[in-house]
């Protein structure tokens, strides 16, 4: 069985280790870096995976998953560097990174796969999106779709579209959390309690995802459109919306993302 190793146990380095185990992998079969000890041992507790320093996990592993911040990343390029052969696949979850920064510290031949997850990976419905490298092959890419897809969704897109995806899906759900919080707190306004205006937002979200998903009218103009009655409470609503410019800001709030991630990215690429 493959042993995969997660260096960096953040809320996405969790997310995947949850979802794995969710999803039937053994514990046993998975490996994972903290750098704080009380992190480590709850984890530990909390999912029966080992916590092992940086040089055990980078010799033990099959694939390397790297889930560190993207300004953590340069001492574990060089402990990597000392022990990586074209053997170990090396899937990169820093927001921002290039695999090229990879492949210029890395041996020659170290595949490198690139992706983008969110969240959502905690309760099994990510979306990631993976872009392979100069080393990466089409079983490379196989293989973390295949991992990636035991927690949710996985797309392929190429590398140049990474920047983009990481502030529409990767950074998604913290919009959808804002839209949601103001929701709620437009129920208080209103006089409903906490407690229920969150049922009623949070049941609401899940029931327009699924109707998204998996209705037969998919598409979010046609579905909203059945919603918007002549002269109704949603079409008020909805010209509120408008007149504050709601969907303009979310353009803007995306395209910001994009451009962070762009510069997070660029201080790392050999190219620059």
């Amino acid at each position: 069985m493959t042993t995969i190793a997660v260096l960096g146990a953040g809320k996405i380095g969790e997310s995947l280790l949850s979802g794995l185990l969710h999803s039937g992998r053994s514990a046993k079969d998975l490996l994972f870096t903290e750098r704080y000890p009380e992190r480590a041992a709850e984890l530990t507790e909390r999912y029966g995976v080992e916590s092992v320093d940086v040089a055990t996990a980078l010799e033990s592993a099959d694939v390397v998953v790297v889930a560190v911040k993207p300004q953590d990343i340069d001492p574990v390029l060089d402990r990597m560097a000392t022990v990586l052969t074209p053997a170990t696949l090396v899937v990169s979850l820093c927001a921002g990174l290039p695999t090229t920064t990879y492949e210029h510290r890395l041996p020659e031949g170290v595949p490198v796969v690139r992706v983008m997850p969110n969240t959502p990976m905690l309760v099994g419905e990510a979306m990631s999106a993976i872009s392979g490298g100069a080393h990466a092959t089409a079983e490379h890419l196989a293989q973390v779709e295949e991992l990636l897809g035991s927690v949710g969704k996985v797309v392929t897109v190429p590398e140049t579209q990474q920047d983009a995806v990481t502030a529409l899906s990767g950074s998604g759900p913290a919009y959808f959390f804002y839209l949601v919080e103001s929701m709620i707190d437009a129920g208080i306004l209103l006089g409903i309690p906490r407690a229920v205006a969150a049922e009623l937002i949070v049941q609401s979200a899940v029931g327009a995802a699924a109707m998204l998903r998996d209705g037969e009218e998919g598409h979010p103009v046609t579905l909203r459109e059945a919603v918007t009655s002549p002269a109704g409470t949603t079409i008020s609503g909805i010209r509120e919306l408008e007149r504050h410019g709601v969907r303009a800001a979310l353009i803007d709030a995306i395209e910001a993302a994009r451009d962070r991630s762009v510069e997070l990215g660029r201080g790392h690429d050999p190219k620059e």
